[in-house]
């Protein structure tokens, strides 16, 4: 399963990574606004937005480019490893 985490902590992205492995998961973690942003999104399975630490314009950025049919969109204010935990039990099953 493809995850694509937008938002949360930069000092995270590692841990982000590790937790989606822990799941089987391939995961794209983008914490800042990035120019090539668009391309690297690709159609994830499982799109998970932390909107406490996400700019309104990325927001708008990622959900021009995400195919809501196809992609599942998961938002929670928080950033934490705990969120995300709660995240990937509720829609991944876990290895």
């Amino acid at each position: 399963m493809n995850v694509v985490i937008m938002g949360g902590n930069d000092c995270m992205v590692c841990r982000y990574k590790n937790l989606c492995k822990k799941y089987n998961c391939q995961a794209k973690v983008f914490t800042q606004m990035e120019a090539s942003m668009k391309n690297r999104i690709g159609s994830p399975d499982l799109l998970v937005l932390f909107t406490g630490a996400l700019s309104h314009k990325m927001l708008r950025c990622v959900l021009d480019e995400v195919d809501e049919n196809e992609t599942e969109i998961v938002r929670n204010r928080s950033g934490s490893m705990s969120a995300l935990k709660n995240i990937l039990e509720t829609h991944v099953k876990a290895s």
